[in-house]
């Protein structure tokens, strides 16, 4: 297919591939960026086609972890040449294992050029049967025996390993190419049902090949994590809604209620009047002076926008902000919320649903709260390892636990019975298109203003985002994205001033 120099996904040839059996290939030399990016669109259209997009995350997180590996020993092959040392002499290989991973980090594009220059290549073979995919990753350099033993070593090793905390709390040796992103491989593997028997590196007189073979009769993606129990457990736990912000709503539900009787029942809590007059006070309702009374501020925000307070306020109460990852984790919720404000009332001009998706930005995260306690400081090391490996973060979530944050959010949405709305902008925050139509509108939203803050904090770009929500939102450039964000955050940053 496609190399460097034209990156463009060919659907016919994907399809007429799939259809007559022949090997689906891409080659390519240096593997930037841009070619991790198609290759993943390919994978993508391919699984589409061949009627199992449910594996997409997986196999692409394998394909592309392989390929990088082979990028590593290509660029091993040319650094060794320059050096002078023999790669299968033991003793100069562990001479130059000492300073290769630093010396080709500080001059990387120097060494890709070398390994162009040499014909290097790394290529991608994806094959569709009726009962597997195949797929090979090739270069055409020979695997030294020490390399094989290493890369057989931690294939042994990863055996052991049942969930991502395991993994995680042991230092894994990746200067080979193969450490704990060979191990994540292997549990990706066991989350589609497979074994690492699925999987193996050989090697041939001119190339070394990494093969892996998905039985789709096999393909049933499972629990892999005992994680999953604690997580069900921990939000089996939580308490019920506070029993006052429960007798709010329930007058609040209650036509005959009076407001002043309402504004009365809050004003029991000092906790939730002081809440409540931040937000009543705070630039999206411009309000022309500040407003001290909390009779006053029930007024202006109205039955849906105290109803949707509520929801926020008792939220935070339960799950907590006591530790700085939480504090971290509700900052972003807060951002996406506005975003989610801004985008619903310029682009849709919705007065109806705007309370309903602000609340549905702050509340979209809140699965990863209950994950933070079940599991403290793991969200922050699966963060890097997903920014190293440029993988999506839930994908990683999935085989940690069984489900993700989005779904775990959305359990204790219902065990809390907040509205179905509110429950589907939670657990389809990153899968728009799997979302009920009835709730569209929210979904898309908060969606989109998630996406827009991972963009600006350098997690995703415009490539990444649904292309149906874009075209709902009538967006069609990346340079409409960067002027949303900065005028959003600058919006943002004075409201938090």
């Amino acid at each position: 297919m496609a190399d460097e120099q034209e990156l463009i996904i060919n659907e016919e040839e994907i399809r007429k591939s799939i259809r007559s059996g022949i090997p689906l290939t891409i080659t390519t030399y240096t593997l930037p960026h841009e070619m991790e990016a198609y290759i993943g669109g390919v994978v993508a259209v391919f699984l589409r086609l061949a009627g199992h997009e449910n594996l997409r995350d997986y196999i692409e997180y394998c394909i592309q972890e392989l390929a990088v590996n082979a990028k590593k020993a290509n660029t091993k092959r040319v650094y060794f040449i320059e050096k002078g040392l023999d790669i299968n002499n033991p003793a100069q290989y562990k001479e130059g294992m000492k300073s290769f991973k630093q010396d080709t980090l500080n001059n990387m594009a120097y060494y890709l050029q070398m390994q162009k220059d040499n014909g290097l290549y790394i290529k991608i073979h994806m094959l569709y049967r009726k009962d597997a995919i195949q797929i090979e990753i090739r270069n055409n350099v020979v695997i030294s025996r020490m390399e094989l033993i290493r890369i057989h070593d931690k294939l042994a090793r990863s055996r052991k390993f049942n969930s991502l905390e395991d993994a995680f709390s042991q230092v894994l040796d990746d200067s080979e190419g193969a450490g704990l992103g060979l191990v994540v491989l292997v549990l990706m593997l066991k989350k589609m049902g497979l074994t690492e028997d699925c999987f193996e590196i050989t090697g041939t007189s001119t190339e070394t090949i990494a093969r892996l073979i998905v039985p789709l009769e096999k393909t049933i993606l499972t629990n892999v994590s005992g994680i999953t129990n604690a997580i069900v457990a921990q939000v089996n736990a939580l308490p019920h809604f506070p029993e006052n912000i429960v007798k709010v709503q329930a007058m609040l539900s209650d036509p005959k209620s009076d407001m002043m009787e309402i504004a009365s029942k809050i004003s029991v809590d000092p906790s939730l009047t002081a809440d409540i007059l931040k937000v009543v006070n705070s630039a999206q309702y411009m309000t022309t002076k500040k407003s001290n009374s909390i009779s006053d501020a029930v007024k202006i925000l109205g039955i849906t926008g105290i109803k949707n307070l509520l929801y926020s306020y008792g939220s935070q109460k339960l799950l907590g902000d006591d530790t700085d990852e939480k504090k971290s984790l509700w900052q972003h919720c807060y951002k996406t919320a506005y975003f989610a404000f801004n985008l619903v009332k310029n682009f849709y001009h919705d007065k109806s649903s705007i309370e309903d998706i602000y609340l549905g930005g702050i509340l979209h995260d809140m699965g990863k709260i209950v994950l933070s306690a079940v599991h403290p400081g793991m969200a922050v090391k699966m963060k890097t390892f997903c920014e190293k490996k440029n993988i999506p973060s839930v994908t990683l979530e999935d085989v940690r636990a069984g489900m993700n944050h989005a779904e775990v959010g959305a359990l204790v949405a219902e065990k809390w019975n907040f509205p179905r709305g509110l429950v589907a902008a939670i657990r389809f925050h990153h899968a728009p298109d799997s979302a009920p139509e009835k709730y569209r509108l929210i979904v898309d939203t908060v969606y989109l203003a998630n996406m827009l803050c991972e963009i600006e904090r350098g997690g995703a770009v415009f490539e990444q985002i649904d292309g149906s929500v874009l075209a709902r939102f009538n967006i069609k450039t990346a340079s409409q994205i960067d002027k949303i964000i900065s005028v959003f955050s600058e919006g943002f940053s004075k409201e938090i001033i």
